[in-house]
C-alpha cells in the first residue's frame, strides 16, 4: 500500500524535488488507512512528516522506502523554469534512458523504485514470513508510486507519464513478485473507524 505525501508548496508549484514543509491543510489531513504489518517512509521531509501526521509510528522506527526521482540540476526548479531548456525537457519526457538534468533517468527510476516490491518491499529480498502475507504501508513520493505501478503491471515506460498520483492518494498492489495486481477503489472506512481496527 503506497501513500503519496500530503500537499506542500513544492507539490503545489510543481517543483522538481521540492522538499518543503507540509501545507497546514496537508499537515492536518484526516485519513483512514488500512492496518499494516510493516510501515515505511521515503527519506524526504514531506514523506516523513506525512507518515508522522498519519500516525504511522515514530519516524526513527519506520523502514526506509525508496527515495524520490533524482532530478539533478533541475532540483527545486518549477517545470516552467526547466522549460527554458526545451530540447532537454523533450529528451527527458520521450527517452526513458535520458537524464539531461544530470540526475536519474526514467529507466533508472523504474528499475530502482519500481522493482522495490519485487525485492521484498524493502526487506532486502529476504524470504517471506511463514504465514505468507505481509501488508506493508509506505509513504513515498508520487514518482515512486507511478514507477511501482508501471513496473508491477509490466507497462511500457511511456505509461509512467499517463499515471496521476495526487496528494494522500492510496495505491494498493497485491500479489507476489512476478504477479502483481493493482487494486483500485478500496471501500471507504466506516464512520468512526480508526486505523488498525478489525
Amino acid at each position: 500500500m503506497l501513500v503519496s505525501p500530503a500537499l506542500n508548496p513544492a507539490l503545489r508549484e510543481a517543483r522538481f524535488d521540492g522538499d518543503t514543509p507540509l501545507d497546514p491543510s496537508g499537515a492536518h489531513a484526516a485519513r483512514h488507512l488500512p492496518a499494516a504489518d510493516r510501515y515505511a517512509a521515503g527519506a524526504s521531509a514531506r514523506c516523513r512528516a506525512t507518515a508522522r501526521e498519519l500516525s504511522l509510528g515514530d519516524p526513527g522506527t519506520l523502514e526506509v522506502a525508496p527515495a524520490g526521482w533524482g532530478s539533478g540540476r533541475w532540483s527545486g526548479r518549477r517545470m516552467d523554469e526547466a522549460a527554458a531548456e526545451p530540447e532537454a525537457v523533450a529528451a527527458w519526457a520521450s527517452d526513458p534512458e535520458a537524464a539531461p538534468h544530470g540526475g536519474e533517468s526514467l529507466r533508472g527510476l523504474l528499475d530502482r523504485g519500481g522493482a522495490w516490491p519485487e525485492a521484498g518491499a524493502g526487506d532486502g529480498g529476504t524470504a517471506p514470513p511463514a504465514r505468507g502475507v505481509v501488508r506493508l504501508l509506505a509513504v513515498v513520493e508520487p514518482a515512486v508510486v507511478r514507477a511501482a505501478v508501471t513496473h508491477a503491471l509490466a507497462l511500457p515506460p511511456a505509461a509512467f507519464w499517463r499515471l496521476d498520483t495526487g496528494p494522500l492518494t492510496l495505491t494498493t498492489l497485491t500479489g507476489r513478485p512476478g504477479r502483481w495486481n493493482l487494486a483500485t477503489g478500496p471501500p471507504p472506512a466506516p464512520a468512526g473507524a480508526v486505523r488498525g481496527e478489525g
